[in-house]
């Protein structure tokens, strides 16, 4: 008999899948999970900070001005869910040392620097975003990367 059941990996990502529909951002749903011995330990999708306006609500500060995917980062309202994900567990008191990264999309170098410095020691992700200085800085880190692309269609995680 052959089994449906997904293994780890893409059990994990489809939950990332799933947290990106949570997701306020115009342009790119992206969700993370971030694990550590095959639990959850944090969440996070793209959205504007807590407390303040989302883009759905106001439109796109980046769309207004034509900013390219890729670029300007910091001329937005949204925090990345890579972001999220480790400041939720900062937030909750939860170590992320030594914990694996399940993201709909390959981390940004912003987020990279921050993945490196908060001891995630593995990226499983879907691709969708070509930063090669990101892929650099993580294989400089000794962080193992592991591209699964996304199998069946369903959340928009193109910006």
């Amino acid at each position: 008999m052959v089994s449906n059941r997904p293994d780890w990996d893409e059990y994990f990502l489809q939950l990332a899948d799933l947290v990106a529909t949570r997701s306020t951002c115009l342009r790119r749903q992206v969700g993370a999970v971030l694990v550590k011995n095959e639990r959850i330990i944090s969440t996070g999708y793209n959205g504007a900070p807590r407390g303040l306006l989302h883009c759905l609500d106001i439109g796109c500060l980046r769309e207004e001005r034509g900013i390219p995917s890729g670029q300007r980062y910091e001329l937005c309202r949204g925090v990345h869910a890579e972001q999220n994900a480790l400041i939720n567990a900062a937030f909750y008191g939860v170590s992320t040392s030594k914990a694996v990264l399940y993201c709909t999309n390959q981390p940004c170098i912003i987020c990279a620097r921050m993945i490196i410095n908060a001891g995630i020691i593995r990226i499983v992700h879907r691709g969708n975003f070509d930063d090669d200085l990101a892929i650099k800085f993580l294989k400089e880190a000794g962080i193992e990367l592991l591209l699964k692309p996304q199998q069946s269609e369903g959340v928009n995680h193109n910006r």
